[in-house]
């Protein structure tokens, strides 16, 4: 068994925030709870008091029976710690997939599971660059400008779920994705130049890619359908659509025939407007020139 160091500060609640369970994520509740039902029983079987159980894993006292509660999420890290300290053989480090996916936020995570299921994806993003297509050094800073501020650990867990949809690009077969990103935000060097610059070479990056469309719609075409904000369109395999605009439906997903035709109309007009993607690629690489 693995013994933990006395010198190194015990982490608790303050130093954990960002791990908390959000209580209308019920399934995320169910797991967590799950979760620290069998971490308790597996100390309990060994017959460890869950004082020596956190000086061993280097956690407070306290942070352990509410982890044991399910009123915390445990890192990948205790679970791994645990699993050696209580001689689970793996079953303990197991868990973590399904930890990891409870800490990325549930609205988050239910987009990710759609955009895992499409067959194609159409974007429309006006103030910023759409998620997406972020880097993360370009979503580390633009997460850590809102304000009021979060917390560093609960920028790296929002960070963490953003890149985590980027899988969408790497499935077989692969899904038609179509981009529309306005002018203005690829000029913002969000992050600093080197940033900036990063984040405009993953664009073409990914533009260049077979199954992606990515065009760019000039600060200086006509009024457009986009200016109300961000809309999204995903088509499943089975017929089946679900689409989402800032300026319409209350900002609501929606997933009815007339409702989809009118986001439909407006994201095909947005396209029809802005540069073709051989234009917007030769005008991102412009902009990298440039500097």
């Amino acid at each position: 068994m693995t013994v933990g160091v006395d010198a190194e500060p015990l982490k608790d609640e303050v130093s954990e925030r960002g791990w908390e369970v959000d209580p209308d994520d019920e399934w995320g509740v169910a797991v967590i709870a799950t979760v620290g039902r069998q971490l308790k029983l597996r100390r309990e079987a060994v017959g460890m008091r869950a004082g020596d159980f956190a000086k061993a894993v280097g956690y407070g006292e306290d942070m352990v029976y509410k982890i044991e509660r399910g009123q915390r999420i445990p890192r990948p890290e205790y679970l791994d710690k645990a699993d050696d300290v209580l001689g689970a053989g793996g079953l303990l480090s197991a868990m973590k997939e399904d930890v990891e996916k409870v800490r990325y936020p549930k609205k988050v995570r239910a987009l990710a599971e759609m955009e895992a299921k499409a067959v194609e994806i159409g974007v429309y993003e006006c103030n910023i660059i759409a998620g997406l297509l972020q880097t993360a050094e370009h979503a580390r800073a633009v997460i850590g400008a809102a304000q009021p501020p979060y917390s560093p650990d609960d920028v790296e867990r929002m960070v963490a779920a953003r890149l985590a949809r980027r899988s969408v690009f790497e499935r077989a077969p692969a899904p038609s994705i179509h981009f529309v990103l306005e002018e203005a935000p690829l000029h913002r060097q969000v992050g600093g130049t080197m940033v900036w610059r990063r984040q405009l070479e993953h664009l073409l990056e990914v533009g260049q890619l077979n199954n992606v469309s990515l065009q760019v719609m000039p600060t200086n075409a006509d009024a457009h359908p986009g200016l109300d904000g961000r809309i999204e369109l995903l088509k499943f395999s089975d017929g089946k659509a679900v689409g989402r605009s800032d300026g319409l439906f209350n900002g609501r997903p929606v997933s009815d025939p007339k409702q989809l035709r009118i986001l439909e109309l407006q994201y095909g007009t947005i396209r029809a407007q802005a540069l073709p993607p051989r234009e917007s690629l030769a005008f991102i690489q412009k902009l990298l020139g440039e500097t």
